[in-house]
């Protein structure tokens, strides 16, 4: 009998089609590869990813300056400033880039993004035997508040000017041509990602996350659609009211906190309405739990959740990770293939 490769045992796992093996996935954040360079090595070694993104490569300069994840100052493509205080993360937006709604007739989007050199994308797809997803994530909440800075899109999604929603539009359309240009790619996915939760409840009431944009993730889903690919998406915290909707506008498979939710809650609503792409507990469970905790949270996961596929075994070796405990995480995954 000839084993599945990754790409065949992702698309089986996401249509609940009885993979021969839960897919692996883990999220190594630069923290860990500049403190754990023989563990990550060991990692890609003995649990080698199933899933990957494609090179990110464009024709013409993005105009981003300083490095995304070292300390100082770093400007991404959008124009949007990041103040890094530690290396190894992503620094945090403290000025608006549209300060004044006047500035919105200066405001370009960064067509540079949609100079995607197909050619470099498709020749990585076809040398690889992993699922690909794309080498980008669409994120309009998050770009938002790039844009205005947290607090500042928070009110104004409150107070709704229509100069928010001009901007918004703008945002949503660039995203819209950024999807089509991977999507005509050999990727086997696209990404979108989004932090909707904090630890309890959502940022913004779900009414107006239906309102604005969840419109915007179907136009999305349906882009991909059209090309023949699967939509992944990412977000953190608590997220449980907008689930339903993320299952309607097409997400196949959702990269959240689940142990933030609830795994046995979450089975009882959505178990093989859609995949779980992960994720194991990073705020207790990976940097202080224990070895055997690792193993029940694995098995809870799995228990709840699995449905013949519809399970990622994804995990992120982030800050003050154990890397024992990732380690755990896939030794564990692996016992119950």
């Amino acid at each position: 009998m000839i084993s599945m490769d990754s790409r065949e045992l992702v698309r089986r796992t996401l249509a609940f089609d009885s993979p021969d093996r839960i897919p692996r996935q883990c999220w190594i954040l630069p923290w860990a590869e500049e403190k754990y360079p023989e563990i990550i090595e060991k990692l890609h070694r003995e649990f080698p990813d199933d899933i990957v993104n494609a090179p990110a490569v464009y024709k013409e300069p993005l105009g981003i300056k300083g490095d995304r994840y070292s300390p100082g100052i770093y400007v991404d493509e959008w124009g949007c400033t990041f103040d890094n205080l530690q290396s190894g993360t992503i620094g945090i937006v403290r000025e608006t880039l549209i300060q004044d709604w006047k500035d919105l007739d200066d405001f370009t989007t960064p067509d540079a993004v949609l100079s995607l050199d197909q050619d470099v994308v498709n020749a990585f797809c076809q040398d690889t035997d992993k699922f690909v997803l794309s080498g980008t994530v669409v994120r309009p909440f998050e770009r938002l508040q790039f844009i205005r800075t947290m607090e500042q899109a928070l009110v104004d999604l409150i107070e709704q000017p229509s100069e928010l929603f001009e901007l918004l539009n703008r945002i949503h359309e660039h995203y819209c041509r950024e999807v089509e240009a991977w999507a005509s790619t050999d990727v086997d996915g696209v990404a979108l990602m989004d932090d909707w939760g904090t630890q309890r409840a959502m940022i913004t009431s779900p009414k107006i996350f239906r309102q604005v944009f969840k419109p915007m993730y179907k136009d999305y889903a349906e882009i991909a659609r059209q090309h023949g690919k699967y939509v992944f998406m990412h977000s953190d915290g608590y997220i449980t009211d907008i689930i339903p909707d993320l299952i309607e506008v097409g997400i196949d498979a959702l990269n959240s906190q689940v142990f933030c939710m609830g795994v046995k809650e979450l089975g009882e609503r959505f178990c093989g309405k859609i995949t779980f792409w992960g994720e194991i507990d990073r705020q207790q469970l990976l940097p202080q739990g224990s070895r055997q905790e690792i193993k029940q949270a694995v098995h809870e996961t799995w228990a709840h959740l699995y449905a013949d596929g519809g399970v990622i075994a994804q995990c992120e070796f982030g800050l003050e990770a154990k890397p024992e405990n990732v380690l755990a995480v896939f030794e564990a995954w692996d016992s119950l293939c």
